[in-house]
């Protein structure tokens, strides 16, 4: 029996992936016959580690550096892993939070602060994705065909007290993923979202760790009742990068843990 998942030697970018949720759709489509990885994140190292990680298992990868802020940045990053692997057919705009080097006051009330601290999860979350996708669309056009999935939050479906701006990125970068969407579907590419609540990525489960009551008290808020692991997004993710997804655009997909309910 055929995998429904097979990735069929696509070329796949995925940002912010030298660790956590990142890393692990990287070793997921890796597992999944992906032609060509291109781990992205702004450390270089962690990139490198994880693409060694993939080539060690038998995987193709190669770790490349980017602030995907940046869109001269972003286009080298490209244009570098194209002469690699070729052109990219599924794109995942990962890299997100408050970006690689948050501002100490990130976690302000963001009426205390201003557009330095706001531009910090603007930049990252909205800019981030628009950066990225547009340099990758016209290959995909040329190609007529792609995949481009981004990670947005739960905080942008439904709002976080104190995380008000990053709930406007992630909104944001919803909206945009979905006018996307509406754009390029005559091209034979889908874009679509998959919305995330805590998930243990090494800053969340540092936090948790230290603070058991804390997670607790979180845990109080989910249907069920442990956070997420890094292996709940990526399958999501896999599934919208494949072929399985071919008739499905436009969507945001909770995997929340029922922290949040959708119609």
């Amino acid at each position: 029996m055929s995998d429904i998942l097979d990735l069929d030697g696509k070329v796949t970018l995925i940002t912010g992936a030298g660790q956590g949720v990142g890393r692990q759709i990287a070793l997921h489509f890796a597992a999944h016959n992906a032609a060509g990885i291109v781990v992205n994140d702004y450390f270089l190292e962690r990139a490198e580690q994880v693409a060694r990680e993939i080539n060690a298992a038998g995987g193709k990868a190669i770790a490349r550096q980017a602030d995907v802020t940046d869109l001269a940045s972003v286009r080298a990053m490209i244009g570098k892993a194209e002469q690699a692997f070729g052109p990219i057919d599924v794109l995942v705009n990962n890299a997100g939070n408050a970006g690689a080097t948050p501002d100490p006051d990130a976690r302000k009330p963001f009426w205390e602060t201003g557009p330095e601290v706001w531009n910090s999860f603007i930049g990252v979350n909205l800019y981030g994705v628009i950066n990225c996708a547009s340099a990758c669309i016209p290959q995909m056009i040329e190609r007529k065909g792609g995949r481009i999935v981004t990670i947005i939050s739960d905080a942008g479906r439904a709002g976080e007290a104190g995380l008000e701006v990053y709930s406007g990125a992630k909104a944001g970068a919803a909206g945009f993923t979905r006018a996307v969407a509406r754009s390029l579907g005559r091209h034979n590419i889908t874009a679509n979202c998959v919305a995330i609540a805590a998930t243990l990525t090494p800053a969340i489960e540092a936090r948790l760790k230290a603070n058991p009551e804390m997670q607790k008290k979180m845990m109080e808020k989910y249907v069920i009742r442990r956070p997420g692991l890094p292996s709940d997004v990526a399958n999501m993710v896999l599934f919208l990068a494949s072929e399985a997804s071919a008739w499905i655009t436009g969507q945001t997909y909770p995997v929340n843990g029922g922290f949040t309910f959708a119609l």
